[in-house]
């Protein structure tokens, strides 16, 4: 077992497929000592776990005195929110999209067609959050929203926030899903678990602004399966938290499936980053790309670890990653370990990783034009950060991540 799950109170559902889900991820657990593995050599979030980051959350179910359903966003979208791991049930309807709680769904037996197809003993925080997973929707979109669907989780107060979203998009339907962590100064741990259904001729764009509270422990994994011409196009964006991991794992299942995974982060103080890529080409003719940027300050401490897999048969696909990491000061540092495993001929793919400091001598001719010093490094450090930025298509959303770059 995680020796840090016996601090975990837990009460089974009552719904009957959703305590037999419940309980798959306990028998993965029961025979999963600790963390210490490859995936997670850089990244020690056992450590930081103490017994607080497990306690019940007070304000959980409780949302009579709650502020969370304020707009956060500059821009327009279908807002649901999460409370403390708790969703707020009064869920906004979506003009073509089938949105249920968690619990209704396996009820329904919605999720029946998307269960078990993330392999639990590989993805560790995977099989926690399968063990102890209560809250979550289910999300089917059938018609292209008119606007972006935001998922925005609020950390209160300390606690196991555990969290599991399916969203299914069906043939031919383009959406967005924005999805903002933020939170207080509380000990909590949020482990999040998107599993995404992309079908023939479909896209979804997924952004994440990770901006929980600066002793949160902060773990999203997405799971993505892509079909033939689909498209899953993501940014990540992590600013905040003690210790966060964002992991994505693609599978471009036929052929034309392509996968954009870019990201960025600026963290400062002894906050540790994770950007974690496993993009696997399953079929001919796929695609994927990768641009993360990292910036980093004080005693900060960025890792990414990008691993592409060709197949047998995958052949005519191309992959490409790229890290650039801006160190900011002489004790930050950064963990960088690319991968590629290439079992098929006629593939074209690349890895590459640089870092250094801000360049002397623009900062000296921002300087020379009258500008100060710390407004010239944040002018440099924005247009570093923004080239992860340029393929986003939403200009709204672009902007406020190029806007938010600055800011920070």
């Amino acid at each position: 077992m995680l020796k840090f799950s016996d601090h975990i109170q837990f009460q089974d559902s009552s719904v009957p497929s959703l305590f037999s889900f419940q309980q798959k991820g306990r028998e993965v657990c029961a025979h999963l000592t600790d963390l210490k593995t490859e995936a997670f050599k850089y990244t020690p979030i056992e450590s930081v776990l103490t017994e607080n980051y497990f306690k019940v959350s007070k304000n959980a179910h409780d949302h009579t005195h709650c502020d969370c359903e304020k707009k956060f966003l500059p821009f327009e979208a279908h807002e649901i929110h999460f409370c403390d791991g708790a969703l707020h049930h009064h869920l906004h309807y979506i003009e073509g999209a089938e949105c249920l709680s968690l619990e209704d769904a396996f009820a329904d037996h919605e999720t029946a067609p998307y269960l078990n197809k993330i392999d639990l003993d590989k993805f560790p925080l995977a099989a926690l959050n399968t063990a102890y997973v209560q809250e979550g929707i289910f999300l089917r979109i059938s018609k292209t929203p008119a606007k972006p669907i935001a998922l925005i989780y609020n950390g209160k107060s300390a606690g196991f926030h555990n969290i599991r979203n399916f969203i299914i998009l069906e043939k031919g339907v383009t959406a967005e899903i924005f999805e903002l962590y933020q939170g207080n100064d509380e000990a909590y741990f949020i482990n999040m678990v998107n599993e995404i259904f992309v079908a023939p001729d479909a896209t979804l764009t997924h952004y994440l602004w990770q901006n929980d509270g600066k002793t949160a422990v902060h773990s999203s994994f997405n799971h993505v399966h892509v079909k033939e011409n689909g498209h899953f196009n993501s940014f990540a964006f992590q600013t905040g938290s003690k210790l966060s991991r964002c992991e994505t794992h693609v599978l471009l299942e036929q052929e034309n499936a392509t996968a954009l995974v870019n990201g960025a982060y600026v963290i400062g103080s002894q906050t540790l980053a994770d950007t974690t890529t496993d993009i696997e080409h399953l079929s001919a003719h796929t695609n994927s790309d990768q641009i993360v940027k990292g910036v980093m300050r004080d005693h900060a401490h960025g890792v990414f670890q990008g691993k592409i897999l060709i197949k047998p048969g995958a052949v005519q696909t191309n992959g490409h990653q790229t890290h650039r990491a801006l160190l900011l000061s002489d004790d930050a540092k950064v963990d960088v370990k690319p991968a590629l495993e290439i079992y098929a001929d006629d593939v074209k793919c690349s890895h590459g990783a640089t870092s250094g400091a801000l360049d002397e001598e623009q900062l000296f001719y921002l300087k020379s034009r009258g500008i100060a010093e710390d407004e010239a490094k944040k002018i440099l450090t924005s247009a570093f950060l923004n080239e992860a930025c340029e393929a986003i298509s939403n200009q709204e959303i672009k902007a406020f991540f190029e806007k938010l770059s600055f800011q920070i």
